[in-house]
């Protein structure tokens, strides 16, 4: 029987980017960036394959939607990913003027928006964006599980 709130379209592709760094070896989280509904960029935890601490896939994409889009700044875009972003994530996300956040799976281990540093939170943080948590929050929250299982 199909789902009678079917996922929003960026949500679902995050999801796809997310079984994609999974089937490279990396925890597989993704992410997608919109602008008035379109994709602008999407992105996938990259840490293993560029050797880099920082790709993490929100990070990823806003590299990319920056590129795209010609600026440093993503005013008037939202972000979609997998699993609540971590500190380094939403500090790069308030920096970006990212202007709605909306993840799947909450983090109250590496969390940096509802658990952890809380970055939105904190009177230094000059950009909040508006915040939706759970959008497909089972599905990611497999995909997680599934892959650290194998792992163990």
């Amino acid at each position: 029987m199909p789902d009678p709130f079917p996922l929003p379209e960026p949500m679902r592709l995050a999801l796809a980017a997310a079984q994609a760094a999974a089937q490279a070896g990396e925890v597989p989280i993704g992410a997608v960036v919109t602008r008035e509904g379109r994709v602008v960029a999407t992105g996938e935890n990259r840490n293993r394959r560029d050797n880099d601490p920082t790709a993490h896939a929100e990070i990823v994409a806003i590299r990319a939607a920056c590129a795209a889009l010609g600026t440093d700044r993503l005013t008037g875009c939202d972000l979609w990913v997998t699993l609540e972003p971590c500190a380094m994530c939403a500090g790069a996300i308030a920096h970006a003027r990212i202007a709605r956040l909306y993840y799947g799976a909450p983090d109250p281990k590496g969390g940096g928006v509802d658990h952890g540093a809380r970055v939105f939170a904190r009177p230094q943080c000059h950009h909040r964006p508006e915040l939706f948590s759970g959008l497909g929050e089972e599905a990611a929250a497999a995909l997680l599980r599934g892959f650290f299982a194998e792992r163990r």
